[in-house]
């Protein structure tokens, strides 16, 4: 994929992003090192969370599994419990997955090249351009919303980025802007898309391309990024029982094959010699990327220390303390219910 474009008309385009962000970068603690792991451990947390919320989970998650061999040694529902707060869990599983894979395939050394890297687990494109880019040069735009909006304003490039075809397209765009130092175009790539042109409100007065820029010419950056294909969100529905008795709760731990996945729960079926004990139901609302979830949580406090000794010894179910439920990671709707039971 990589490309010579040394000759491009639009290199001073490059240039000036890439001077910008020297003067400019934003001062992060992963922006101090070139080790790929943690490259690669702050691609992923940022995916989908915003650098000042995701900041902390970072640096918690870094001193705990400050290396490839740590993480892959680790417990995966200990990896979940770092992960705790972050959302789209899947990632978890999958860097933990990944750094077995480095562990076992590549003797415990991150791989260099851009196709080795796109080989592990949970690992897209775009990450494995950050990655070759910044840590071993490899000359790889790596394309992700801030490209699609930068390059489609500077452009006025009115490619659909729903469409499949739009990694490839924007990512030739971006060959032809891109200087010498891929790793920190990057960088500034992500910084001024964050920074100054932003979806809503751009600060086109201080972007350093624009006077280059066709959109701010011509008063339509507002117009760009064009995305004609939304993704309707499908409404879902959950039941969960929350049996507990004196300061004990029940639960089990999800699959991998659906949303939450590996994640800790509540009984999704009641057992006829618990009916008796159901006190009332409360209804919870929690939306997701494409779900909007319905989740009904019926209190079933067992009264009698008989049925619960008997109930408890006979299933596989986990009994957990109310004090130590933050030692397991829970979906965020059932994580709140267990704090206001709490306080109840």
């Amino acid at each position: 994929m990589e490309k010579d474009h040394t000759n491009s008309g639009f290199l001073h385009i490059g240039n000036k992003l890439l001077n910008w962000y020297r003067k400019n970068a934003r001062d992060l603690p992963f922006r101090q090192t070139k080790d790929p792991y943690k490259i690669w451990i702050c691609e992923i947390v940022f995916q989908q969370t915003r650098i000042s919320q995701g900041l902390g989970h970072y640096n918690n998650f870094i001193k705990r599994f400050p290396d490839v061999k740590t993480l892959a040694e680790a417990e995966e529902d200990e990896v979940l419990l770092y992960w705790k707060g972050l959302g789209y869990y899947s990632r978890a599983i999958n860097i933990h997955k990944a750094a077995q894979q480095i562990m076992n395939d590549y003797q415990g050394t991150f791989p260099e090249q851009y196709e080795e890297i796109l080989k592990l687990k949970g690992v897209g494109k775009y990450t494995a351009a950050a990655i070759s880019s910044i840590c071993f040069g490899g000359r790889m735009p790596a394309v992700d919303g801030n490209f699609y909006r930068v390059l489609s304003r500077i452009f006025a490039d009115d490619f659909d980025i729903s469409n499949s075809k739009a990694f490839s397209y924007f990512s030739e765009l971006a060959f032809l802007v891109m200087p010498e130092s891929a790793g920190d175009f990057n960088q500034a790539m992500m910084d001024i898309g964050s920074e100054v042109c932003k979806p809503k409100k751009p600060l086109c007065g201080e972007c350093p391309v624009h006077e280059d820029c066709l959109a701010f010419s011509l008063q339509k950056v507002s117009d760009f990024p064009v995305k004609t294909k939304k993704v309707k969100a499908e409404d879902f529905a959950l039941q969960y029982y929350f049996v507990h008795r004196n300061g004990r709760f029940l639960i089990q731990q999800r699959k991998d094959d659906f949303i939450w996945k590996k994640l800790f729960e509540f009984l999704p079926e009641l057992p006829a010699e618990l009916e008796p004990f159901i006190r009332n139901t409360k209804t919870v609302f929690h939306k997701l990327s494409h779900k909007n979830l319905t989740i009904e949580i019926t209190d079933v406090e067992v009264t009698s220390e008989a049925v619960w000794n008997s109930f408890t010894e006979q299933n596989q179910y986990i009994v957990t303390d109310f004090e130590a439920f933050h030692e397991r990671s829970f979906p965020k709707p059932l994580e709140s219910y267990i704090q206001n039971s709490l306080k109840d």
